[in-house]
C-alpha cells in the first residue's frame, strides 16, 4: 500500500516539477481511495515542502510582484471560498467550478490572452482562493495567466505561490489541531516518492521548454476540470 502511494506521489510530482502545478490534481483523488489517511495533512506537506525544489532549480526567474498579487487576492477569495461552501451545495459548486476552468481554457484557445498584471492576478488569486477552498483545484486560475510566459517562470511563480499559500493553509490546519506526528511522519515517507519525481521531470521540462509549455498548462487545467465534474456528476 506504501509502494502504491509513493507511486501516486511520484506521477504527481512529475507533472508538478514539468508544468509547475498538479501534484494536489493527481494525487489528492488517488489516495482518497488507496489510503485516505493520507489526504489531506500529509499530502499538504508533502507538496508544501516539494515547492521549493523548482524555485532552488530555476533561481532567480519567478514573479515575486505577481506572487504577492495573487496572495493578496487569494485571501478574500478563501473567505468566498468558505461562504460558498456554506451557502451552496458541495456537487454543484464543483460542477460550477469546472464549468469555468473549462470556459476560460476554451477563451485562452479562442482569443482570451490574460497578462500577469496587478488587477489580473488578484482576480485569479481570488478564484485561486475560492477554487482551492471549495473544490481543491487553486492552480488553473494562477496557471492560465501565465500561460503566454517562459516555462521556468511559470514554474517557479507556481511554486512560490503554491508554497507560501501552503504554509497558510497548514498554520490554519496546526492551529485547529489537526496535524499530529504520525502525519508527520507519513509526509516524510512520501517526500522521497516527490523528489524521484521531481528529478524524473528535468528530461520533461527541457522538452516542454521547447514551445510545448503552454499546451501542456491548459491540458492539465481541462483535466482538473474534467475531474472534477466527473466527481461531482457520476
Amino acid at each position: 500500500m506504501l509502494l502504491l502511494a509513493g507511486t501516486i506521489v511520484l506521477g504527481g510530482a512529475v507533472v508538478q516539477g514539468a508544468v509547475g502545478f498538479g501534484m494536489n490534481l493527481i494525487a489528492a483523488p488517488l489516495l482518497a481511495i488507496a489510503h485516505p489517511a493520507l489526504v489531506p495533512v500529509p499530502l499538504l506537506l508533502t507538496a508544501s515542502a516539494f515547492a521549493i525544489l523548482p524555485l532552488l532549480r530555476e533561481r532567480g526567474r519567478a514573479d515575486w510582484r505577481g506572487v504577492r498579487w495573487g496572495l493578496l487576492g487569494r485571501v478574500p477569495g478563501t473567505v468566498l471560498g468558505v461562504t460558498a461552501l456554506a451557502l451552496l451545495p458541495n456537487r454543484w459548486l464543483a460542477v460550477l467550478i469546472g464549468l469555468v476552468v473549462l470556459v476560460s481554457v476554451v477563451l485562452s484557445l479562442v482569443s482570451w490572452r490574460p497578462r500577469p498584471v496587478p488587477g489580473t492576478l488578484f482576480t485569479a488569486g481570488m478564484f485561486s482562493g475560492v477554487f482551492g477552498t471549495a473544490a481543491a483545484i487553486g492552480g488553473p486560475p494562477i496557471a492560465l495567466v501565465y500561460q503566454h510566459n517562459a516555462g521556468p517562470t511559470v514554474r517557479t511563480t507556481l511554486s512560490a505561490y503554491f508554497a507560501l499559500g501552503s504554509v497558510l493553509s497548514l498554520i490554519a490546519l496546526v492551529a485547529s489541531g489537526q496535524v499530529h506526528g504520525e502525519q508527520l511522519l507519513a509526509a516524510g515517507v512520501l517526500f522521497p516518492f516527490a523528489l524521484l519525481g521531481f528529478v524524473l521531470s528535468g528530461p520533461l521540462r527541457r522538452i516542454l521548454d521547447n514551445g510545448r509549455t503552454r499546451p501542456v498548462l491548459l491540458a492539465v487545467a481541462s483535466l482538473s476540470a474534467a475531474v472534477l465534474l466527473g466527481k461531482a456528476l457520476f
